[in-house]
Parts: C-alpha cells; structure tokens; sequence
C-alpha cells in the first residue's frame, strides 16, 4: 500500500509542476508503478537467463574446442 502512495504522489506532483491539478498525474502515477512492476521481474529474469546461456555456450565451447560460427 505504501509503494502504490509514492506512485501516486510522485505523479501528482510532476502533473501539478506541469500546471495540472495533480488527479490525473495520481492516476498516471499509480498506473505507471503498476506496469513498471510488472515488466522489471521479466526484464531480470531475462537478462539472468541470457548470461546463463552465454556462460553454458563458452564453457561448452571451451570443453569441445569448437569455434564459434
């Protein structure tokens, strides 16, 4: 609950910066926070999983003594 109040109050201060009355800045905010937690767990688990696989593949190559293509 405390994490969506920061979304909602840091949005409904940069809409109030931009002249607005800070409620669709609050929504935007809260929206935003929402998605941006949504989207960072696949982002990591993406990016651990590529070095992994980076990893896997040179170690692999350096076993075998393949080249690369």
């Amino acid at each position: 609950m405390v994490s969506n109040v920061l979304g909602i109050l840091i949005g409904a201060e940069i809409d109030r910066d931009e002249g607005g009355s800070g409620l669709s800045g609050a929504v935007e905010g809260y929206l935003i926070e929402g998605a941006i937690r949504a989207v960072v767990p696949l982002v990591v688990t993406f990016t651990l999983g590529w070095g992994v696989r980076v990893l896997a593949r040179r170690a692999y190559r350096a076993v075998t003594g393949e080249r690369p293509l």
